[in-house]
């Protein structure tokens, strides 16, 4: 039910065919997701995540994030689980703790998709300005504004940091970051999927208009299903949670998903299910209504 228009509960249900499955896998966004707004994880998540790991449940944790980022979120997290980065570009492992997390899979973008999409998208929406993250740095444009966290390594056009002769040409790029100052977010998402085809996969995390660009084929739905294949999971095994674009793919693949309450409209028409927003513990919420559905 709906209380002034908030969500209060966990309210809409999977189909009862998906429910049916017992869940072996959990996969869940981080930012506006697992995380409260202020990026705190609760202890009732934390209890959560490790409750379902105890039961048997892998968590897999699927974010727009990088790599490096993930020492941050390993340590909210208890060393729980593994990190789908990137939207899809790289797998994390998280169990050794802060410090001591190891890529299990890279799915780069390739240095001429890269050229050719900043080309296109210069072209389509002049104004654009560019930032790239490799497996272990972030270099970006100097008109590129302060959005992230860190100072970035190097400042050049995207073309110079492109460019094979350069000294980190041997470094897989896992994303490039667009941002328009002036056009709105999902009409500059639209425009750069309409430029670039299927050179590359484009999508949209943040609020403001910054579009994280993969490598053909490669979102979070497209890693996570590698990743349950190498186990042995069916997607109907999967519980997924999300609030953003980049969430729709991963939401529709998975067997059980549940969109946040603060998710954005096109989230809560993807998922199966619906539960209460981030900052009210949504996941923990559902998890532990899941682990008390199989005592």
């Amino acid at each position: 039910m709906r209380d002034n228009g908030r969500v209060t509960s966990a309210t809409r249900q999977p189909e009862p065919a998906a429910a049916g499955l017992r869940p072996r896998l959990i996969a869940t966004d981080l930012d506006g997701t697992l995380l409260r707004d202020d990026k705190s994880v609760s202890p009732r998540t934390v209890a959560a995540l490790a409750a379902a790991e105890e039961a048997g449940i892998e968590v897999f944790f699927v974010t727009g994030r990088p790599a490096r980022w993930m020492d941050v979120v390993s340590e909210h997290v208890h060393g729980h689980g593994l990190a789908i980065c990137g939207n899809g570009a790289a797998v994390v492992d998280l169990h050794g703790g802060p410090g001591a997390h190891r890529f299990v899979k890279v799915r780069d973008l390739a240095r001429e998709n890269a050229l050719e999409v900043v080309g296109l998208l210069r072209e389509a929406a002049p104004g654009t300005v560019y930032a790239i993250e490799q497996t272990y740095g972030f270099y970006q444009e100097p008109e590129y504004p302060k959005l992230h966290m860190e100072i970035p390594d190097a400042l050049a056009s995207a073309e110079e940091l492109l460019d094979h002769g350069s000294d980190r040409a041997d470094e897989p790029i896992l994303k490039i970051l667009a941002f328009h100052p002036q056009m709105d977010p999902d009409g500059f998402l639209t425009l750069a999927r309409l430029a670039i085809g299927d050179r590359a996969t484009v999508t949209r995390s943040s609020p403001s208009a910054l579009l994280e660009i993969s490598g053909p084929g490669v979102s979070k739905a497209s890693t996570l299903a590698l990743c349950c294949a190498e186990r042995g999971i069916s997607h109907e095994e999967v519980v997924a949670f999300g609030d953003m674009p980049n969430d729709v793919e991963m939401l529709t693949w998975a067997g059980r998903s549940y969109a946040m309450g603060n998710a954005h409209p096109d989230v809560i028409a993807a998922a199966s299910g619906l539960t209460v927003a981030n900052n009210e513990d949504g996941v923990a919420i559902v998890i532990e209504q899941l682990l008390a559905e199989r005592i």
